[in-house]
């Protein structure tokens, strides 16, 4: 039952800081927001750990370094699949493919589920597509290279759930110390290369615009994104030891529910029909979970 009320909560987390990472990113670069975020989840992160949420050794760091890799793919290949498009079409994928990774390596090492167990995998990974489905009006086919982009992000989110889960028990938060720190490392060194690329003044204004723009218009949104998903990865890493990885992982593909209902909130966007039966599946769904 924890689990599944962990899992729910954490992808709502993961949600609110997509959210916030996606206003951040119409003021500044999704490049600078990612790095930024990760800089002050990592800040966060370093603040609670004197306080002995975690033991060093060498495989905390070693799986925590390895999934801020992951991790950082996973963004990279996110932000480009969505640049091309469909929306529509690739967002439930990478969801329902960041779902099936988990799923599937947690089955094949050790977690076991009776019927109502895999039946409400399954139905919680329906929720998840209808979920992650943004309605787009005329959507084309998707590309190969879009689809393949997606598949790849959906996995490496996958990866990174399952190296987090490779940690020793006692590492606390340690991994995500690691996960922070190398994903901040490998977001700041993409942004300098982009900025030097792109400050030859010669150069066409369109591809430099997002070098000039600067830190500060998004820099209050990205904080408030980093310290969230913060949370969310401790929440995951909380769950994980508690729970099933196959549970959490489909429990934590469910992100976007967080997205849009902020979206509707705040932006008073329309939540489309087959969105609202995703989250009353997702429900139902975390319910048999729990029971299971």
């Amino acid at each position: 039952m924890l689990t599944a009320v962990i899992g729910l909560i954490g992808a709502f987390v993961y949600g609110a800081a997509d959210f916030l990472g996606g206003l951040a990113s119409k003021r500044i670069s999704p490049l600078r927001v990612t790095a930024l975020a990760a800089v002050f989840g990592l800040v966060i992160l370093l603040a609670v750990l004197p306080l002995g949420f975690g033991r060093w050794s060498a495989e905390a760091v070693l799986w925590g370094g390895l999934s801020g890799v992951t991790g950082a793919i996973a963004i990279s290949l996110l932000y480009a699949c969505l640049a091309i498009g469909p929306m529509s079409i690739l967002s439930p994928l990478t969801a329902v493919v960041s779902a099936i990774v988990p799923m599937t390596w947690g089955l094949t090492t050790g977690d076991e589920f009776g019927v109502l167990g895999f039946f409400a995998l399954g139905l919680a990974l329906v929720a998840v597509v209808l979920v992650g489905f943004v309605p787009e009006k005329g959507a084309v086919r998707p590309s190969i290279r879009g689809v393949l982009m997606a598949i790849g992000s959906g996995a490496m989110i996958g990866a990174f759930i399952i190296l987090i889960d490779q940690t020793p028990e006692d590492s606390g938060v340690v991994p995500l110390v690691m996960n922070r720190a190398v994903n901040a490392t490998l977001m700041f060194t993409a942004v300098f290369l982009i900025w030097l690329r792109t400050r030859n003044p010669g150069r066409d204004a369109s591809p430099s615009a997002p070098a000039r723009t600067g830190w500060r218009p998004g820099l209050s949104l990205a904080v408030a994104c980093g310290l969230l998903d913060a949370l969310a990865n401790t929440l995951l890493l909380i769950g994980i030891r508690i729970g099933d990885l196959s549970v959490m992982g489909v429990l934590t593909a469910m992100y976007p529910a967080g997205t849009i209902l902020l979206a509707a909130v705040v932006l008073k966007e329309r939540i489309a029909p087959v969105q609202w039966l995703g989250l009353v599946l997702a429900l139902v769904a975390a319910g048999m979970l729990a029971l299971a």
